[in-house]
């Protein structure tokens, strides 16, 4: 079995921004951080498809280089150009997130970073024109993400939308007559938008240049825009009741259809190149697969296994995607779409760990609302409460190595997709609205009281990052007597005070989801988990990253110096030229290191972790 650290240093391929493969799919470009930094990998498909025939049925090896460059900082996120000669990227070089657009010229192997002394961020989401010449990106220079027009040559941008709320994605159409933009609209939900561009009110905003997708006069919820290769047709997932289905918006004539109508969630569309197929990822709480439908055909699906499918491709008849389960970190796979007949094309782990598959249950709320989760179950009566971040998101059947770590030792660990969570349906998904730190609360403090009253455990941690974070401080707050401590990864514990230190897009969200500060101040209060620390009986933890745009360290520190002022037991780690997400892999393994050793001690496991990352009894 591995170590924490050695389980911790294995690398995977990014699972959060998309993957590109060429014009003449003959190669493919991805984020890794093999090397311990995220990087851009290069692979030959032609290369692997040679692998397979030959009947080795290896994870591909041969054919994959690191797309070595000068600019410093991790790499995400990387786009061909329409000739193939050139990929975008996103570049962040101190881990703010202030994404820099960064070029790499696969001819010259050279790379320059188009936006070098740019005081703000970007997303990293942007576009090529079809043309090549210029990049539809997605910037806060004046506050909000809006949409420019980014000239390569020149550097020159022209705004094209700002609607004052921030865009999240950007998709230039293949005939370059259209822009898709996905926007942040109302609580979670997203809209999107299409701009003619070679209409000349297309740079001022116009709403006559511009239209929102909407059906019998309502905006739909509605993102992830894709482009049929026509220019004719618009994929999107889209709110359809309960659940995100597909719809199709016809350019010409202005009307939506649906492509799928099913229980669960049906996401990331994506075309075939020759428009006869398209696919999406469909989603059922903890699982996924792919699903995909041919001109005139039935709707058909393909998996990898029992775990998290995402990103999809299609090449010719093959579905190239980004895989993970419990036992594989995220790797590219390709998946036959004629015979389900799957390749493993990266191989960040080449061991076998043989984790045991988490259950996925439900329990009782506070409320009696049946709550979903993961149940790993350990063998002692020691186990952790482990919330997780978003709060638009959820735990799933994927690569989630400190649980699966802490299980392998013994421990019980529970993963609670509370109210606010995705996956489960928009009822489910907005219960939180206006509520934040509270049904979600309570719902992960049921699972404590789950925990405990099942026989699962004696004692419970608590522990969670980000909104996890947030939620495992109003845990300690609100119900001190079910916790016998807890460790907040990048949290926030005073509304107001990350609210104002805050990006004005992230802003944004908390208005949407909690209103005013002004206007509502009692809840904002009241949902604050700083005012309220003399509550806290036990021992407390929080790891912070020293430039984290969205929980900022500050407010830890405060509540730090609060803590201690109480006379509380409490410990900050405070990680410099970090953000909200470490990405340099020696930090990644001293927290989480440090964390399951603070978890340790608090659950008085009477074990403790050497510096190989082993444990040792107290009285070996």
């Amino acid at each position: 079995m591995l170590t924490l650290p050695q389980l911790l240093r294995t690398p995977n391929v990014d699972n959060g921004l998309p993957f590109t493969i060429s014009p003449d799919g003959g190669l493919i470009v991805f984020s890794w951080n093999n090397t311990g930094m995220w990087e851009l990998w290069s692979m030959s498909l032609r290369a692997q498809s040679a692998k397979q025939s030959d009947g080795s049925g290896e994870a591909a090896s041969s054919g994959i280089a690191l797309l070595a460059m000068t600019l410093k900082g991790a790499k995400f996120s990387p786009r061909f150009s329409p000739d193939g000669t050139k990929i975008a990227f996103a570049l962040d070089p101190d881990g703010s997130e202030s994404y820099h657009i960064g070029l790499f010229d696969l001819q010259k192997n050279t790379a320059i970073d188009l936006t070098p002394q740019s005081g703000y961020a970007h997303q990293p989401n942007f576009d090529f024109s079809p043309d090549g010449k210029r990049l539809a990106i997605l910037s806060d220079e004046q506050g909000q993400f809006a949409l420019y027009g980014l000239e390569i040559e020149t550097g020159r941008k022209e705004l094209l939308l700002d609607l004052h709320r921030p865009i999240w994605d950007v998709k230039w159409s293949p005939d370059g007559r259209f822009i898709a933009a996905e926007v942040e609209w109302e609580a979670s939900d997203r809209a999107v938008w299409v701009g003619e561009v070679e209409s000349g009110t297309l740079r001022r905003g116009s709403g006559q240049a511009w239209k929102v997708l909407s059906l019998d006069g309502n905006i739909l919820n509605a993102q992830h825009p894709a482009w049929s290769p026509d220019s004719k047709s618009l994929a999107f997932s889209c709110e359809n009741g309960e659940w995100h289905n597909i719809g199709i918006y016809a350019v010409e004539s202005g009307e939506v259809a649906w492509l799928t109508d099913s229980v669960g969630d049906d996401t990331q569309p994506v075309w075939a190149r020759s428009e006869e197929i398209i696919g999406w990822v469909h989603g059922e709480g903890a699982r996924t697969n792919f699903q995909f439908k041919e001109r005139g055909g039935a709707i058909r699906e393909v998996k990898v296994g029992e775990g998290v499918h995402s990103l999809p491709q299609i090449a010719s008849n093959e579905v190239i995607l980004v895989y993970e389960d419990v036992n594989h970190p995220p790797d590219l796979w390709k998946i036959n779409l004629e015979t389900g007949e799957t390749m493993q094309l990266t191989q960040s782990l080449e061991e076998s760990l043989g984790f045991v598959q988490p259950e996925e249950i439900w329990y009782a709320g506070m409320d009696d609302a049946r709550v979903p989760a993961l149940l790993y179950r350990g063998k002692s009566r020691r186990a952790v409460l482990n919330i997780h971040g978003g709060p638009n998101w959820h735990y799933a059947f994927g690569w989630q190595p400190f649980m699966s770590y802490l299980a392998s030792r013994g421990w019980t660990v529970l993963a609670p997709n509370y109210r606010g969570s995705t996956g489960y349906g928009k009822k489910w998904q907005n219960a939180s609205r206006f509520d934040m730190g509270g049904v979600d609360m309570n719902d992960c403090a049921a699972g404590a009281k789950y925990l405990i009253e099942n026989g699962l455990a004696e004692k419970v941690a608590v522990t969670g990052r980000s909104h996890g974070g947030y939620l495992t401080m109003r845990c300690l707050t609100s119900h001190p007597e079910l916790f016998a401590g807890g460790s907040a990864v990048v949290p926030f514990l005073n509304w107001f005070k990350s609210h104002s230190e805050s990006r004005e897009d992230l802003q944004h969200w908390n208005i949407e989801n909690m209103g005013d500060p002004e206007e509502n101040h009692d809840l904002w209060h009241d949902r604050s988990p700083y005012f309220f620390l003399e509550r806290v009986n036990a021992p407390v933890q929080m790891i912070c990253g020293e430039n984290d745009p969205r929980c900022p360290a500050s407010d830890s520190i405060e509540a730090r110096d609060k803590l201690i002022e109480l006379g509380k037991e409490v410990e900050l780690l405070l990680y410099k030229g970090e953000g909200h997400s470490f990405l340099k892999i020696e930090n990644v393994v001293d927290a989480e290191v440090r964390r399951v050793e603070f978890l340790a001690k608090a659950l008085d496991d009477g074990r403790q972790m050497m510096d190989d990352g082993r444990w040792m009894m107290d009285d070996e």
